[in-house]
């Protein structure tokens, strides 16, 4: 349910550091947090799930090709005298990018028939034969998608066996939390329990495996921070760390990692989002602070707008969104300085048969606009291009919410097979990646529901996913980075 403004919600609150708790042990903290959040549940003993709910999708229905703007003349041989039907049949066969880019430049006709959307909608759906995408704008990219899709679907194809695969397992001594990639994939950053964020070099992967480990960012002896590395956030060139030790580094990669600011906050920095203009934070006193990296970085305001910790956390030029421990979803306007939206979540409970019915297809009774917003769960992680925000939960649900001219609401809910919580998630127009704490890495396609292509399972927990170009990395707990490059 949405609930209404409450004190929080006054935009007084902002710069509210009246805390009169003591000063917490940073380690004793991080990992009293650790086992109340992360700790996967025991063997049939799991938490209870909520109902797999789902608002209405519209039907693309039954579609057909356009003809062509312009044929032929009439009796004139060639392959352009073909229907347009043909002619859209023989370029299924040639890979997108080539009917994209190529094909445009040979004559009037095939550039009419190769813009006209409804043939990339058409060839999409013939390729994964589910509707899709799970939440349609006016003016969605169907070129852009469908070339997405293709290269996701040969990438991953025969169970991934194509894939190379590599497991860089010298540079950390403690559990690995976050990852980024940077640089299309060239350079990869990674943040540990040891303390450390350490920059890889993934050019030299089967080249020079003793150039892949760079160095450990900083000028500390021992560690980059003082604390946990718990989150990492990219702005082009500059890198930020946060950590439990409840400051955030921020980094210039251009100038070779060398550190160019450092914000000293008063909690553990859970989680982070980092833009041309706002620097933002999620911290473990329930706050979201929004600093200027451009000058300093100077502290524009903090507000606390969870009852719990903040654990998920995006932002874009409008909107920041939250996720904490307490199960609910904040989205805050920036321009208007004030909440938009407060989603929180009250139980229904039921049986596994009856959570999971439908795969996430809700049933005509559960259609109701009010229940659609309730979640059994608190989000762990989130992937955002609009108007679709997909979420993962503690339970190892994914949810898809969509952005209505600013408004969020949930739309649809899918169990994927992950059987503890989603740590990551990975989402693009084609393609859709998961982790869990339940040992695996999952690789889907984004239909409604997300059909699996790929697991593959892991000696240990996994806790967080970044996929860039044309390399994938997750974050273990068994001390190592896990990569995939696939075909370029």
């Amino acid at each position: 349910m949405e609930l209404p403004p409450g004190p929080r919600d006054d935009p007084r609150a902002w710069e509210d550091d009246s805390d009169p708790e003591s000063e917490p042990d940073p380690d004793a903290q991080a990992e009293a947090y650790v086992a109340r959040v992360l700790s996967p549940p025991k063997v049939g003993e799991g938490p209870p799930r909520a109902p797999l709910l789902s608002a209405p999708v519209a039907s693309p229905g039954a579609l057909e090709p356009r003809a062509a703007s312009k044929g032929a003349p009439v009796g004139v041989p060639g392959l352009l005298s073909l229907p347009p039907e043909l002619l859209l049949e023989i370029c299924a066969y040639l890979d997108a990018r080539l009917v994209l880019h190529v094909l445009p430049r040979v004559c009037h006709t095939l550039r009419d028939l190769v813009r006209d959307r409804v043939t990339w909608r058409l060839r999409a759906q013939r390729r994964v034969r589910a509707p899709y995408p799970v939440v349609e704008e006016e003016d969605f990219d169907w070129p852009t998608a469908c070339i997405e899709l293709e290269q996701h679907l040969s990438r991953w194809a025969e169970d991934g066996r194509w894939a190379e695969y590599f497991c860089l397992a010298d540079g950390h001594f403690a559990s690995i939390d976050s990852v980024l990639l940077l640089q299309g994939g060239a350079f990869c950053l990674s943040g540990s329990r040891d303390r450390n964020v350490n920059l890889w070099d993934l050019r030299q992967l089967g080249v020079e495996p003793s150039q892949v480990l760079v160095k450990a960012l900083g000028t500390e002896k021992n560690s980059t921070h003082k604390g946990w590395v718990w989150s990492l956030a990219a702005l082009d060139h500059r890198v930020c760390s946060g950590s439990w030790d409840s400051t955030v580094k921020l980094w210039d990669m251009a100038a070779d990692g060398q550190q160019f600011g450092e914000i000293k906050g008063k909690a553990a920095v859970l989680c982070l989002s980092y833009r041309p203009d706002i620097l933002v934070t999620g911290t473990y006193d329930k706050k979201v602070t929004v600093y200027d990296p451009r000058v300093g970085p100077t502290l524009l305001k903090s507000r606390r707008l969870h009852s719990s910790a903040v654990l998920a956390l995006l932002a874009d030029d409008r909107h920041i969104i939250s996720g904490s421990e307490d199960h609910t979803l904040v989205v805050f306007d920036r321009r208007a300085n004030s909440v938009l939206q407060r989603l929180q979540v009250d139980p229904p409970r039921g049986s596994r048969r009856e959570r999971a019915w439908g795969g996430g297809l809700a049933r005509p009774e559960l259609l109701c606009p009010a229940f659609l917003l309730q979640l059994d769960s608190y989000l762990l992680c989130m992937s955002y291009q609009e108007p679709q925000l997909w979420a993962g939960d503690n339970q190892g649900l994914l949810h898809v919410f969509a952005n209505h001219n600013g408004r969020f609401q949930l739309v649809r809910s899918f169990d994927v097979g992950h059987r503890s919580q989603i740590t990551g998630i990975k989402h693009s127009l084609g393609a859709l990646y998961t982790t869990s704490t339940d040992k695996t890495i999952r690789v889907h396609v984004p239909t409604d529901p997300p059909r699996t292509i790929c697991t593959r399972s892991h000696n240990n927990v996994l806790n967080g996913i970044c996929a860039e170009g044309n390399l994938v990395v997750a974050a273990s707990g068994g001390l190592s980075l896990e990569v995939w490059r696939l075909q370029a």
